[in-house]
């Protein structure tokens, strides 16, 4: 019999299929795919020669995650590569905020009313990301903070609406730039916690980067396969698991799936009936025969190009998207990874992807609104695209059965759902089943590719078998 089970190749399942590896219990990794990663691939999707990532592309909680920092991923093929500049957010005149490496630039590029008021927000937590990640990537509940002071100081900014926090501030460059970090979450601005996760992006930005991984986000999924095997273990693709019968006997199975799909499969019911997951997004990978044409110089030399561009834009969209409606002026997240990763399409061409967010399970096409919005900060965009392979709610939600309806966060990120999912519960990763697991982001901390969710799911996995094994 095996000691655990994972079901899900994602970063979390393999995340976690390592975690109990390394502390020497057997374990094999069953994948529905023919290819490992879930969030975390990279492929071919437009034309030959072309590597794209279909999901997650940028990853500031990946290189500053606590989890990833303890595994010797570099061994294993992972290399992270910095752009010039982590993100820029352009407006129409051609200038643009930029999320920098250095305080100061970021802080300069708002303007001078609101540099000052840029640096003391973020000035008590620079020097501090080891303990903030440890902190806050994780079930809030669980465990005493390491720094309690940073804690409850940033806890105190964190829990209130970005739209709140951007009444510092005078001009709409860094309300702007702001408004665009919380829209990672999905969720309306004026939401509980969006100034914590805009926060969390800046400072990931000063402290370790928004790099990309070398050959594409593939390269992550794979060093930690490669780890895995290292430490024994093993993984099996083309295996789609419809009931825990299908899979051979063990002491622990762990689910890097939706609730939903874990309920359904494990035979639990309605245990999850009450999930809620949010809007999706819709999203166009770009073969180019050139870079984006921004108009701001800025944009040029961005890993990541944020296109509201006003708050009171980036709002409204996120609301459309949260209450149903059509897609209109999106505020849209695009990453340009070629620029400098060579490995990502042949020489002197580029790989681009941009996407906006759009009502679960929506199944119009945005393609000619996203394209007009990138017109607007790079005119001629559009003579430059070779190829596009185009994914809204049911191709994205085709591609990775996680996201259900295509909400790439597997479960609302609104309100508190950010810090209670996928329901009220101690420990978040139990179930009513003693031997089943969640480990997906459905759970505690939520979406990113940072395993935190596989890392603490493994740990109370292994506490639960090490006391059974007495």
């Amino acid at each position: 019999m095996l000691d655990a089970v994972v079901i899900g190749a994602g970063p979390n399942g393999l995340t976690a299929a390592v975690e109990l590896a390394r502390r020497g219990m057997s374990v094999e990794v069953f994948e529905a795919r023919g290819t490992i990663g879930g969030g975390a691939r990279t492929e071919e999707l437009t034309l030959p020669g072309f590597r794209h990532d279909p999901c997650s592309a940028v990853h500031p909680f990946g290189i500053g995650s606590p989890a990833f920092a303890t595994m010797p991923l570099a061994r294993h093929g992972l290399e992270w590569l910095h752009p010039e500049i982590p993100m820029a957010h352009p407006f129409p005149d051609g200038t643009a905020a930029v999320l920098s490496r250095c305080v100061g630039e970021t802080a300069m590029s708002f303007g001078p009313r609101d540099a000052g008021t840029y640096r003391r927000l973020v000035a008590p937590f620079l020097g501090k990301w080891d303990s903030m990640a440890h902190d806050f990537l994780r079930t809030q509940w669980l465990g005493l903070p390491q720094d309690p002071v940073t804690y409850a100081r940033f806890g105190l900014s964190a829990m209130q609406p970005v739209t709140f926090v951007n009444r510092r501030f005078h001009g709409e460059k860094a309300r702007g730039l702001l408004a665009g970090l919380a829209a990672h979450a999905i969720a309306p601005l004026g939401g509980f916690g969006t100034t914590g996760l805009a926060l969390m992006f800046a400072l990931a930005a000063h402290e370790v980067g928004w790099p990309v991984p070398r050959g594409g986000s593939q390269s992550i999924s794979d060093a930690l396969a490669g780890l895995l095997r290292a430490h024994g273990g093993a993984l099996h693709t083309d295996f789609e698991v419809k009931r825990l019968d299908d899979l051979p006997p063990a002491r622990a199975y762990v689910f890097d799936t939706s609730p939903t799909a874990l309920a359904r499969i494990a035979g639990l019911g309605n245990a999850y009936r009450n999930v809620t997951y949010g809007p999706s997004v819709f999203k166009i990978d770009y073969a180019m025969s050139a870079p984006v044409p921004w108009t701001a110089p800025e944009a040029r030399q961005a890993g990541t190009v944020h296109i509201g561009p006003t708050s009171g834009e980036i709002g409204a969209a996120l609301d459309a998207a949260v209450h149903g409606q059509d897609p209109s002026v999106p505020f849209l997240i695009t990453s340009q990874p070629s620029l400098i990763d060579p490995t990502r399409a042949p020489e002197g061409r580029h790989t681009f992807w941009a996407y906006g967010h759009v009502p679960n399970g929506w199944e119009g096409d945005a393609t000619d609104v996203v394209e007009r919005q990138i017109e607007r900060f790079a005119p001629g965009f559009r003579d430059l695209v070779l190829a596009r392979a185009v994914a809204g709610p049911p191709e994205i939600a085709a591609r990775n059965a996680n996201y259900v309806g295509g909400d790439t966060a597997t479960g609302s990120v609104a309100g508190l759902r950010l810090l209670i999912r996928p329901k009220l519960a101690r420990v978040p990763y139990t179930t009513a089943h003693p031997a089943v697991f969640l480990c997906s982001q459905a759970t505690p901390p939520g979406p990113g590719v940072h395993g935190m969710s596989g890392h603490y799911a493994a740990k109370h996995v292994w506490r639960r078998l090490r006391a059974g094994a007495r």
